[in-house]
């Protein structure tokens, strides 16, 4: 018996009507894009700090007169 819980009061799926478990179903899928956006923002910060610590690497090089003219 599957169950639900909404603002912590259980409820067994099989006795909603076919529209609550339509709702239940769209709910379910909001749910799964929102994780997948929270992993694609993880992914993209990590990128971001990985194009920021080059750029710093990048610009200590020319300071430092390591680096001569574009690549």
């Amino acid at each position: 018996m599957a169950k639900i819980q909404i603002d912590d009061v259980e409820y067994d799926l099989d006795a909603l009507t076919d529209q609550a478990k339509r709702l239940v179903g769209e709910v379910q899928k909001i749910n799964a894009r929102i994780q997948e956006t929270q992993n694609m923002s993880a992914i993209l910060t990590k990128a971001k700090r990985a194009y920021i610590a080059d750029l710093k690497t990048e610009m200590l090089a020319v300071k430092a007169g390591l680096h001569f003219g574009d690549d």
